[in-house]
């Protein structure tokens, strides 16, 4: 049979893991079923990853880059691994500072690549700017040809992968024969699962081109992945806690909807949210001041008023279903927390009715002066 590994799966176990790294349950089976039943319930969005464990040996020391090979071509491809002892690993006791960072040097066009390599990946969705130079300087290039293995099932995860060019055929050893699962072609990223999970190689990864893939080693994926998502899911869980409206979500809600959220920044001036345009989320504000304004059927703009970190705005349309209905302007560099419509009505049901209620004041107001202009 054609076996087929289920979208999402990871995303879940990986969630799984740092509800229970979090919550530290007396009764795992018993956390199990709450937490899965829980999940089932609220019918959550993929994720970033968050925190887990992974593992530490000294295979995970910087590479030669110019004598790189997948480590499955540099072992005995018949000789058996031996296990490999790993560390417990907790983001919030690692006090590893940017002198440890790796960097691996690269000309303008080799950056250019890799850049675009790592634009649609998941695992970086949640990363700041800086940490995406991070993320760039660690990754080094490999090229492999026609038959290698990249990784091989059963080894230790020592790499995560970042597709350049090529095609990559992903196989699964099911009693004993080999099945072909899935294809990669000249985009795409694998490798992760290992070092998230402190696990064996879950399947083997063979070039059926010649092609050309980035590579992070393990000590630098956990210092910018995990510890940067850890430091983003507790920023977010800190702001959340602050927003009035959100009291009546349970600490595990909470904790999904800070899983949820995507860091956006706007100059002094720029405009957030244009009155008449479609809603695509809603915004949590984290840092800087931002003004509301709506225009009246004489054309001119009227403020309704200026709010500061932990307002949230860009609802009602997504209540409504409805155009934006007003304008938001950032009147200084702002941060926010921006949540997507899927999520925000997935995660956010037993908040919407205290949303209406607040927010009243723009939908009447939109009522009383229908739109007739946007903002630049």
């Amino acid at each position: 049979m054609n076996l087929e590994i289920p979208d999402g799966l990871g995303d879940l176990l990986r969630d799984f893991t740092v509800a229970v790294l979090r919550d530290r349950p007396p009764d795992i089976y018993d956390f199990a079923v709450g937490y899965f039943t829980k999940v089932r319930e609220n019918r959550r969005p993929k994720s970033v990853p968050m925190y887990v464990i992974v593992d530490d040996d000294d295979d995970a020391a910087e590479p030669d880059k110019d004598n790189f090979k997948p480590k499955c071509q540099r072992l005995n491809r018949y000789g058996r691994r031996q296990s490999v002892s790993a560390e417990r690993y907790d983001p919030e006791e690692d006090e590893s500072d940017d002198e440890q960072k790796t960097v691996h040097s690269k000309t303008d066009e080799q950056r250019e690549r890799l850049t675009e390599a790592v634009s649609g990946i998941l695992l970086f969705r949640s990363l700041e700017l800086e940490q995406m130079q991070d993320v760039l300087d660690a990754m080094f290039e490999t090229v492999v040809n026609v038959g290698d293995y990249v990784i091989r099932q059963g080894d230790d995860g020592d790499n995560f992968y970042v597709i350049d060019s090529g095609k990559y055929d992903v196989y699964v050893n099911i009693n004993g024969e080999q099945k072909k699962v899935h294809t990669f072609e000249e985009k795409g990223s694998f490798g992760e699962l290992a070092l998230l999970y402190n696990m064996p190689r879950s399947a083997s990864v063979v070039a059926v081109t010649k092609g050309s893939l980035w590579a992070m080693d393990r000590n630098s994926f956990r210092r910018i992945v995990l510890k940067s998502a850890f430091k983003k899911r507790k920023m977010y869980e800190e702001l959340l806690e602050n927003v009035p409206i959100l009291k009546s979500l349970e600490h595990y809600e909470r904790s999904n909807l800070a899983d949820a959220l995507m860091s956006k920044t706007f100059k002094d001036g720029e405009c957030i949210i244009r009155q008449g345009d479609e809603a695509d989320g809603m915004f949590f504000l984290e840092k800087g001041v931002i003004k509301v304004s709506i225009i009246n059927p004489d054309g001119v703009e009227e403020e309704l008023g200026k709010h500061q970190k932990g307002k949230y705005f860009g609802e009602l349309a997504l209540i409504e279903n409805q155009p934006r209905s007003a304008n938001v302007y950032a009147t200084s560099d702002v941060k926010v927390a921006f949540l997507e419509r899927e999520s925000f009505e997935r995660l956010l049901g037993p908040c919407l009715d205290i949303m209406k209620r607040n927010s009243d004041m723009y939908k009447q107001y939109a009522e009383q002066y229908p739109l007739k202009s946007r903002c630049d």
